[in-house]
């Protein structure tokens, strides 16, 4: 089988990202030095894994009701009483925190099955009341009334618990399990907790949200931000600030996979010769935290220097060391994927987290939620959680207030192209798509880490 980490090696000698990320002059953390990206079969992927109404059900019914799946955040239900709506597919749970920690109830009353909360809430609840006729419960899931209780001397009370599902945390995150004999989450999660030692995220939270309605399957939408084989046709601009087929693609095991891209280090297929202080203004990172124009002195370059002024702005303006950090963990995307659909950005210039649904029972549209983070400020003062921004298909993320107006572009540029690859998909004579070894590989990695649920 071929070496495809060689054979990228060969195709840009000097300009890997293992060569970028060293000449920042910097010992690298070992996470960042490994490479994994095992040789994979190169058949075709048909088109009816996309399309087809029996593949998505059987995906609803194999694979999202045994998948550990990311729900929401630690700060999004920080208080006893708290409460978030998960769903996914036509199921919904309510995430409740409680005296004994965090609960997963399903969302359905048992009297007639009436949602308890609306789906795409979330706030605060003293108990959990059926809106229809009445029916409580109190945070630990147990019955507490029911409105004419003698016309139900049939009912065996202790019984009549709110059911639940697994629920567990890591590094801020909450995740939600349909299968009461799943393994636990850490164990699913595989090398993440390693990889993440460094990296702490439980000191973040939700600044802005974005939901976006894509016209396209889950998996469609969520493979466009799993490579940048496109990057010099979709978004030629940015061909001149960062990499793209030149960056790094790991598997590490079924569940985790991840990209390495070099930020304010042009791609091998950008035709401008642009200098340190270029690089430097047109970086893709957080504006609002990076502070004012930086120069870029004599003998350095654009990443030490944003690099630099990241590190000063954390340490003056949230009280935050990271002295530690190397230029790469402060600037570059280093985007990691939790299968089945959580990509998470650990990185202090750019901490993202992406997530990709099914949009209800709908095989051919998705729903797409952008979250930017933002340091919990150390003095103990209060913060806002950011309330989700839903828009439409034919919106622009350029209509959401707060949104970086450039990375506003990019995603417009992402998710506009998706209804034109899922209307090819319909019209196909071929009926299949053809990966490429290396770019391409996660996508085909994630494939088969989904027919391993199906099978089983």
């Amino acid at each position: 089988m071929t070496d495809v980490a060689q054979l990228q090696r060969e195709h840009f000698p000097g300009r890997t990202y293992q060569d970028i990320a060293r000449a920042d002059g910097e010992a690298l953390p070992p996470v960042l030095m490994q490479r994994s990206n095992p040789a994979q079969s190169t058949e075709d992927i048909p088109f009816a894994r996309y399309t087809s109404r029996d593949f998505f059900d059987r995906e609803m019914r194999l694979m999202w009701r045994r998948v550990w799946q990311y729900a929401c955040r630690e700060e999004h239900v920080p208080e006893i009483g708290d409460y978030y709506v998960y769903d996914i597919g036509r199921w919904s749970l309510v995430i409740v925190r409680t005296d004994d920690g965090l609960r997963a109830y399903h969302n359905s009353c048992l009297h007639r099955g009436t949602k308890l909360k609306p789906s795409g809430s979330n706030g605060w609840t003293g108990t959990i009341q059926c809106p229809f006729h009445g029916w409580q419960w109190n945070l630990d899931g147990s019955l507490q009334h029911i409105p004419c209780a003698w016309e139900f001397p049939h009912l065996d009370r202790v019984k009549a618990c709110l059911p639940q599902a697994r629920i567990e945390s890591w590094n801020g995150f909450i995740f939600v399990n349909f299968d009461g004999e799943a393994p636990p989450l850490v164990d699913y999660l595989e090398v993440l907790p390693d990889h993440f030692a460094r990296w702490d995220m439980t000191n973040w939270y939700v600044h802005t949200h974005v939901q976006k309605r894509l016209p396209g399957n889950w998996k469609l939408a969520q493979e466009a931000f799993m490579e940048a084989y496109h990057t010099p046709v979709a978004h030629p601009e940015m061909t001149h600030m960062v990499s793209d087929h030149n960056m790094q693609h790991d598997i590490f095991s079924d569940h985790v996979s991840r990209d390495l891209c070099a930020m304010a280090s042009p791609s091998p297929t950008s035709t401008l010769q642009r200098t340190e202080q270029e690089l430097l203004d047109s970086m893709l990172v957080d504006r609002s935290i990076t502070g004012g124009r930086a120069l870029v002195p004599e003998g350095r370059s654009a990443r030490w220097v944003m690099a630099d002024q990241l590190r000063r702005q954390m340490a003056e303006g949230y009280g935050l060391d990271y002295s530690d950090r190397t230029v790469p963990e402060m600037i570059d995307s280093l985007k990691y994927n939790v299968f089945p659909n959580l990509f998470i950005y650990p990185s202090i210039g750019l901490p993202l987290i992406q997530q990709f649904r099914p949009d209800g029972e709908n095989p051919d549209y998705s729903l797409f939620d952008q979250m930017v983070l933002r340091p919990k400020p150390t003095d103990g003062s209060d913060y806002e959680v950011a309330e989700v921004v839903r828009i439409d298909e034919n919106q622009s993320y350029a209509d959401v207030e707060g949104m970086d107006p450039f990375l506003a572009h990019v995603l417009d540029q992402d998710t506009d192209i998706m209804r034109w690859q899922r209307e090819g998909m319909y019209a196909s004579e071929k009926g299949a798509e053809t990966l490429s070894l290396y770019q391409e590989s996660r996508i085909r990695h994630l494939h088969r880490t989904l027919d391993k649920y199906l099978a089983a």
